[in-house]
């Protein structure tokens, strides 16, 4: 009953897709460059009602996620490069060939063994760009872009440090940064660089996305600073006329009663 209702379900996305190309203005006038930008917009709000754990905005995001898909797929099947059935069959087949502890004689012990078992089958798959570093997109957001760079050195052997080690050089990195800001250092750009890397190094050790978690905690201090200027309005006062102590005060407060509102 649900492999039928899910099917009858893409039917009909697939068909809507096509009206809207067909009769929508705005539809007939994109093309891969145009509409992928839409594309990116929709994944990172997808990937937003993921970490907030909101359900029903998980739903509206996959849907907008999935239209995309449909769109996308229906562009390379007016050139004559694939379909629709096309990108889900190749999906497949790609899923199958690198489980082989799934559907194969492979065995593995941890996740850990997947991953390199993964990254192993990719890298002798045709077609892929030579190098350990090959097809590694430079468009990538600049955190996620080191992780890949990281996760790519890990899966050929050279993963040196354990999380303890990296905490300790991002550590390490943080000292000689608060030294070298005191004097005219002609180099900050590479170790304020190289501190980012570092620090990107420990989330991915401990399993966690920097992208994600950076933008959390970018959301958490536009709230409490939005919510000290609200307190401050509250008592009458305007928060660009007050003194930086009495802006610090009031975001301090803030910042405390909102934690010991959250969870335990």
């Amino acid at each position: 009953m649900t492999a039928a209702r899910n099917s009858a379900a893409v039917e009909r996305l697939d068909e809507l897709t096509r009206t809207l190309r067909e009769q929508c203005p705005w539809d007939r006038e994109q093309d891969q460059r145009t509409i992928v930008t839409h594309t990116l917009e929709e994944a990172y709000e997808l990937a937003d009602a993921a970490m907030r754990g909101d359900d029903a905005r998980m739903v509206d995001e996959l849907g907008d996620v999935l239209f995309q898909v449909h769109f996308l797929s229906l562009l390379l099947e007016e050139r004559g490069a694939g379909d629709l059935a096309t990108v889900a069959d190749h999906c497949h087949e790609k899923l199958v060939r690198r489980h082989p502890h799934v559907f194969g004689e492979v065995e593995v012990e941890d996740a850990g063994d997947v991953l390199a078992n993964w990254d192993a089958i990719k890298a002798d798959e045709s077609g892929r760009e030579p190098g350990i570093f090959g097809e590694v997109p430079e468009n990538l957001p600049a955190l996620l872009y080191a992780r890949k760079m990281q996760r790519r050195s890990a899966s050929s052997g050279f993963d040196p440090t354990t999380l303890g080690d990296a905490l300790e050089i991002l550590a390490e990195a943080a000292r000689g940064l608060a030294e070298a800001s005191t004097s005219d250092a002609p180099d900050l750009d590479r170790m304020y660089g190289d501190l980012l890397f570092a620090a990107v190094n420990c989330a991915r050790k401990a399993k966690v996305d920097p992208e994600l978690a950076l933008r959390a905690s970018a959301n958490r201090f536009s709230g409490r600073v939005q919510a000290a200027a609200d307190r401050a309005a509250a008592d009458g006062l305007a928060w660009e006329d007050l003194e930086p102590e009495d802006r610090l005060r009031l975001y301090v407060q803030t910042t405390l009663d909102q934690g010991s509102q959250e969870p335990k």
